[in-house]
């Protein structure tokens, strides 16, 4: 496995390859419609988030931006299917964090190094998870649930998507840094986790905010944190997990949404693609729709996104360690 140093060394030395042999972009760039590779289905959050994207990105580069779906393996068939592409500017991608930083440690066939293969362009969304109990839950906030983890060791149960998943790893990271051990029981969907969690099947789980507000209004759930780095405006009064219940201040555990290049495109297109979505992302009715949907608009640089890649590959592969050290 590569290094954290190696890693980013490779990335940032393939943007410089890049920019050594691609030739200059062409005056009348893009004269085609753009093809976006979304490796999930329509109506999906990443589907919603793309095309939330590509309407404003369409009129200001005067083309078509057509959304191709291509769902499978958690994101991964959408990355596949855009670098089978030629890096000729008019394909991309929209792909959740997952393909680009864990699967290379979960999926031994990938077909591709995130560090290598793939230009980032710019970071779109960002969204935390919520540490979600029943109401009637014993615990009313992570010091008390860490206290009871810590006096019933490996019987406080939490639910995921499946090992691996966002919401396992995060489980992970969250007992590992606070010294407690759960119990992990998967299900299929996160329906599944929520009606398990509301019906006393399990204890507890970590899910997107979104989808816990409605079940906190009703009264049949509460939120004991969320794994932001700061308050999440979506639901500002739910204290963020970092410092406490001896969490480290730096905790932070985020989903993420990216546009993504093949490695080789034009690093001009790159920089005109990273101007135009930042300033898409500016727009506050794109945010309040973002937010809706438990996502915060982020942006940056191309850099900035090969640092969140680099950044997140080390952590969650740390954690995939210790996790199969443990089984």
């Amino acid at each position: 496995m590569l290094t954290t140093i190696s890693r980013r060394s490779l990335m940032i030395a393939a943007f410089g390859i890049a920019a050594a042999a691609a030739p200059a972009m062409a005056q009348d760039w893009p004269s085609a419609p753009l093809h976006v590779y979304v490796g999930f289905p329509a109506g999906s959050s990443p589907d919603t988030i793309a095309r939330l994207i590509a309407e404003p990105l369409a009129e200001s580069l005067g083309q078509p931006v057509v959304i191709e779906n291509k769902p499978g393996a958690g994101g991964v068939i959408g990355v596949q299917q855009m670098l089978a592409q030629k890096p000729d500017g008019y394909s991309f991608g929209v792909t959740i964090n997952g393909p680009l930083t864990t699967a290379q440690r979960l999926i031994p066939d990938l077909g591709y190094d995130p560090a290598t293969d793939v230009a980032p362009i710019t970071l779109i969304a960002t969204s935390p998870l919520v540490l979600a109990v029943a109401a009637d839950f014993p615990a009313d906030d992570v010091d008390a649930f860490v206290a009871d983890a810590k006096a019933r060791p490996d019987e406080i149960s939490y639910g995921s998507v499946g090992k691996g998943s966002g919401a396992h790893l995060t489980a992970e990271l969250f007992a590992s840094d606070a010294g407690i051990v759960l119990f992990h029981i998967p299900f299929q969907s996160y329906a599944e986790v929520t009606t398990s969690i509301l019906s006393g099947e399990i204890d507890s789980g970590f899910m997107a905010p979104s989808a816990a507000v409605p079940h906190v209004e009703a009264g049949t759930m509460k939120m004991l944190g969320i794994t932001s780095s700061e308050v999440f405006p979506l639901v500002p009064d739910v204290p963020v997990l970092a410092g406490k219940a001896g969490l480290p201040d730096d905790f932070r555990a985020e989903l993420w949404n990216a546009f993504i290049a093949p490695a080789g495109t034009d690093p001009a297109i790159i920089a005109r693609l990273n101007t135009e979505i930042d300033a898409i992302l500016e727009n506050e009715d794109l945010q309040g729709k973002l937010l809706a949907m438990g996502w915060k608009t982020a942006g940056g640089t191309p850099e900035d996104l090969a640092a969140r890649i680099e950044t997140d590959t080390a952590l969650w592969g740390a954690v995939i360690d210790k996790t199969e050290a443990q089984n």
